[in-house]
């Protein structure tokens, strides 16, 4: 029932033969999830439900959960957590994910461990950076030291002169 962005529930028994929305045998309460008032929000008719429930009807996942919050429980609604919990068993045995909720926080983990690997990765490129920086400049501290010593060397020392070299006379041709 209700409209759109209204909703509104009507909880019924219905004959498990008839349409969805065909006749029914009889109006058990409804829900008004944007009623305020806790009291009127759900209304149930508690002793027709168990009527029903104990005459074999089957409610409906969702009616199943309204009804356990209402301190109404089900065989059915029994027998599903036990076949849930069951399936969750097996999923953990062969290490497969159950749910929703254990995928997303496996999803986390692994976002997790990988920033940290990403975080060592970045730390051990930037001290190798840091390390070759530092041999450059070492390198480049011993080149100047080196410089520096054979500049003052070059001072010390005089400069080795040059042998001189007479100037060349042109032969100039003789005449006979």
């Amino acid at each position: 029932m209700g409209r759109r962005h209204r909703p509104f529930f009507r909880i019924n028994a219905v004959e498990s033969r008839n349409p969805r929305d065909g006749r029914i045998l009889e109006k058990l309460g409804h829900y008004d999830p944007l009623e305020k008032d806790q009291a009127k929000q759900l209304v149930l008719n508690t002793e027709r439900i168990k009527y029903w429930l104990d005459n074999g009807a089957i409610p409906s996942d969702t009616i199943s959960e309204i009804l356990l919050r209402q301190g109404i429980k089900t065989k059915y609604a029994e027998e599903k957590a036990a076949r849930r919990a069951k399936a969750k068993v097996q999923a953990r045995a062969k290490g497969k994910l159950f749910n929703k909720a254990e995928r997303i926080a496996a999803e986390k983990a692994a976002e997790k461990v990988k920033a940290e690997e990403e975080a060592k990765a970045k730390a051990k490129a930037e001290e190798e950076a840091k390390a070759k920086a530092e041999a450059e400049a070492k390198a480049r501290a011993e080149a100047e030291a080196k410089a520096a010593e054979e500049s003052a060397k070059a001072e010390e020392t005089p400069a080795e002169e040059a042998p001189a070299t007479e100037p060349e006379q042109k032969e100039e041709p003789k005449e006979q």
